[in-house]
């Protein structure tokens, strides 16, 4: 299901291991980053290269900026306007929350490495102009930065595969023009008519919730945290192996964000839900493995209910009595 918001649906009252959570529900786009003056705004184009990153530490942006003609200008607004105009709801970013095609999910910029591409953008000294073709090739993204009335508006987007050399060598750039095709000496890049995620303030607007994760070093964070995770005694006490979990989970977005959340509802610090998973799991129908003292004993096939039981996301309900597996949960009472 696309629509992670169990509240939005009329589905009735659902039951689980008890979750103490509570999520934000939706909020409607904040009035002054709807107010913007895109049409009127000065724009400047960024480009940016992204080394590091690994291990959790903050990756290192490399930007240079590119003079444009008034018609791309135009466009690149245009593209903007659009972008935020089809937003009408604001959720609060989480690691499992997803938005959909009229929502965004927001985030603190002081939680990312966006500082970084706010300080780089804020002068386009003479010096970081880019000056050739070389210098445009393998940008990881780049950055729409628009001024008006002393606010500054970001719209950053993730380059696709026509920015990178090797497509260079792999094809022969041609042109049409007055009925004959000639060499593309310079073949083009492709600018996006959508927007990623904004920078607006002191919050960020998410679009492409991958994209953006990508961008900052978001997944890098998670990989952290899932380790810090392991480390945790009352996790670990858990398991009579966690190999099989650490197998399972591996390098995968998905599977890093949900062991993440794990850890952020803590549920297996809950003595109460732990005892109540621990009785009810068999009847929702849930493949767990415990030895006699209680603890799980995972496989590489009972990982994936393992991780649904901790997340508290194998629900039921009072209405048609199905069991369901649900992406996200917002409690509601």
């Amino acid at each position: 299901m696309e629509n992670s918001n169990w509240d939005h649906i009329n589905c009735g009252p659902y039951r689980a291991f008890k979750s103490s959570n509570l999520q934000d529900l939706a909020m409607p786009i904040p009035e002054n980053f709807a107010n913007f003056d895109i049409d009127n705004a000065g724009v400047t184009v960024w480009l940016f290269k992204k080394s590091g990153g690994g291990a959790g530490a903050a990756p290192t942006f490399s930007g240079r900026w590119i003079a444009t003609t008034d018609e791309l200008d135009a466009a690149l607004k245009n593209a903007v306007f659009d972008a935020r105009a089809r937003i009408e709801e604001v959720l609060e970013y989480g690691l499992l929350a997803q938005n959909h095609e009229a929502s965004v999910l927001a985030i603190d910029t002081l939680e990312t490495f966006a500082d970084r591409i706010i300080a780089a953008t804020a002068n386009p000294l003479p010096q970081r102009q880019i000056r050739n073709n070389a210098q445009i090739r393998n940008s990881e993204f780049y950055v729409i930065r628009l001024t008006s009335n002393g606010e500054i508006l970001h719209a950053i987007h993730k380059t696709d595969a026509s920015w990178k050399s090797r497509k260079q060598f792999q094809a022969i750039q041609a042109f049409f023009h007055n009925e004959t095709m000639g060499l593309q000496e310079d073949p083009p890049v492709t600018l996006s008519r959508k927007v990623d995620f904004f920078i607006f303030g002191d919050r960020i607007y998410i679009e492409n919730k991958r994209s953006f994760e990508s961008v900052l070093s978001y997944r890098q964070a998670h990989e952290e945290e899932f380790a810090a995770l392991r480390a945790e005694e009352p996790f670990a006490a858990l398991f009579t192996d966690i190999a099989p979990l650490v197998a399972f989970v591996g390098t995968n977005r998905i599977q890093l964000r949900r062991v993440c959340a794990i850890r952020q509802k803590g549920h297996y610090r809950n003595q109460d839900f732990m005892q109540r998973l621990r009785a009810q799991f068999a009847n929702y129908n849930l493949t767990i493995h415990f030895d006699e003292n209680g603890r799980v004993n995972p496989t590489l096939e009972t990982c994936a209910d393992i991780i649904t039981a901790l997340l508290d996301h194998r629900l039921t309900s009072a209405f048609s009595e199905n069991i369901y597996d649900v992406p996200d949960a917002t409690r509601v009472n």
